[in-house]
């Protein structure tokens, strides 16, 4: 075998069920048709082609909210990645329904870092060597903290949640594969990009990482971060792009010689469709579409959520419906909560599944205004601007924040016009998630709120509440930029 040899590495990252393109200046764009198109032409291109996946195939469409991921992982199986990691979403319908999905999967599915506490036993095979051109590539799974917060409630799973403990777990893995001549190392990670560059700062050279390839924080980037000899990549969200390496491997030195990446666009334009995958799709689209094309309301005009760590018109809407059918004083709705960035005019029940893919309970908790100010502030803080993946929340109407980010304090915090008193007691309503989290999201112990009084549930389905008060409104209209203002 020659020493240098050649590698196309594709990957996506963070795909939340992206399935169907879309129609944009009479051109197909995204959707794993054309995913599928792009990939299979690349594969009969290149020889030594390998296809990978960052986390996050689940969450985000009608098709995979209603079969509970099997959809996906039937689309998948024909989209045929050589190797998947975990992502956080991966266990929004629990742990037992993903160990079904993974006897599901027709491909190898690798995580290092999620084990049973009570004897450390791994949920899921930690690696996985793939032999090809003549080379062994072993690709390593770590999975974000979030995924111990999705499952808290099951206290038999653990994760290594931080970057050094990520770090010491790769090291192990490595050192284990020592006796196997491997030839190049990727890490498939889920923790965002920044994370991703402590990560690799935290790797020991001798272990002989090559690559991250990773996902979670949806980042968009022009050229790979390098951080000593490891190339850091990322493929934004959805199918509308893949990432693409080629790369001259070094087959005795086991590193990369030479390397070109670039994010390539997904459209019709220079990317074949797949005829099977189509009607795969095709079928699980009619049987959902009966039950989501009904009409929900419509909206006075298409509201909006471009962002989750500021207030947002789509986001004041869902607060303020939950709050008047609950009877709260004040509604937290967790920006991720919101996964689409408009909503409307016309609203079908498919849209508002779409947007609001979380159908969980409601949890009634009473604070005082001064636990409140604390959670709140927390959530405020300066990591919150630094790009770094923090808990945010909409306010439902009524509230009033000004908040200094200089002086890290608060100007004015008032409800209904009445500045929040320190000893009074406020309802505020949440999620399961945030509940569930509540000391990790809010830096207030959950102690301390039981002790104002025992929390109940007010809804066991917010998407209920949401379609029920969404039926019964018809041209809504929110502005936002009154209720939380950070300055």
């Amino acid at each position: 075998m020659d020493r240098y040899q050649k590698l196309t590495l594709l990957h996506s990252n963070d795909m939340h069920g992206d399935f169907l393109a879309e129609q944009v200046d009479e051109k197909l764009i995204g959707g794993v048709s054309l995913l599928s198109g792009y990939i299979n032409k690349v594969r009969e291109e290149e020889p030594n082609t390998l296809y990978c996946v960052a986390g996050d195939m689940f969450r985000g469409s009608v098709m995979d909210s209603e079969f509970r991921g099997v959809s996906t992982i039937e689309i998948m199986n024909l989209l045929a990645p050589d190797v998947v990691t975990l992502g956080n979403h991966e266990t929004d319908y629990g742990l037992a329904h993903l160990l079904f999905l993974e006897k599901c999967a027709r491909f190898p599915i690798v995580n290092a870092n999620m084990y049973i506490r009570l004897n450390h036993t791994r949920l899921f095979e930690p690696c996985k060597v793939i032999e090809i051109g003549g080379m062994k590539i072993l690709f390593i799974g770590i999975l974000t903290q979030e995924v111990l917060a999705q499952t808290r409630h099951e206290n038999v799973i653990g994760t290594l949640v931080d970057v050094e403990e990520a770090a010491a777990e790769v090291g192990r893995i490595c050192n284990a594969y020592r006796t196997v001549d491997i030839d190049f190392t990727v890490l498939l990670t889920h923790i965002g990009f920044e994370e991703d560059k402590k990560l690799a700062a935290l790797l020991d050279p001798a272990w002989g990482v090559d690559v991250i390839i990773g996902g979670h924080s949806h980042t968009f980037i022009r050229e790979p971060a390098k951080v000593g000899d490891i190339l850091i990549v990322q493929a934004g969200v959805g199918t509308d792009q893949i990432g693409r390496f080629d790369l001259v491997v070094d087959t005795e030195e086991n590193r990369v010689a030479e390397y070109r990446w670039q994010c390539i666009p997904i459209d019709s334009g220079h990317c074949p469709r797949d005829p099977e995958l189509e009607q795969l799709i095709s079928r699980f689209k009619s049987q959902t579409d009966e039950k989501y094309g009904r009409l929900v309301t419509k909206l006075n005009r298409r509201l909006t959520h471009p962002t989750r760590i500021k207030e947002t018109e789509l986001g004041d809407l869902f607060a303020d419906a939950l709050q008047e059918s609950l009877g709260l004083d004040i509604m937290l709705l967790g920006s991720g909560s919101v996964r689409t960035e408009q909503l409307g005019p016309i609203v079908l029940f498919q849209n508002l599944t779409e947007a609001f893919p979380y159908d969980d309970e409601i949890f009634e908790l009473l604070v005082t205004g001064a636990q409140l100010k604390r959670m709140i502030s927390f959530m405020l803080r300066d990591e919150v601007w630094q790009g770094i993946h923090c808990e945010f929340y909409q306010f439902s109407k009524g509230v009033r924040i000004v908040y200094s980010r200089e002086e890290h304090a608060f100007r004015e915090f008032s409800l209904n016009g009445v500045p929040l008193e320190e000893e009074k007691l406020y309802s505020i309503g949440m999620q399961r998630f945030h509940f569930n989290n509540f000391a990790e999201v809010f830096n207030v112990p959950l102690k301390e709120v039981r002790a104002n009084r025992k929390p109940r549930i007010v809804a066991t389905s917010c998407r209920e509440v949401l379609d029920e008060y969404l039926s019964t409104h018809q041209n809504l209209d929110r502005h936002a930029g009154d209720r939380l203002i950070v300055l």
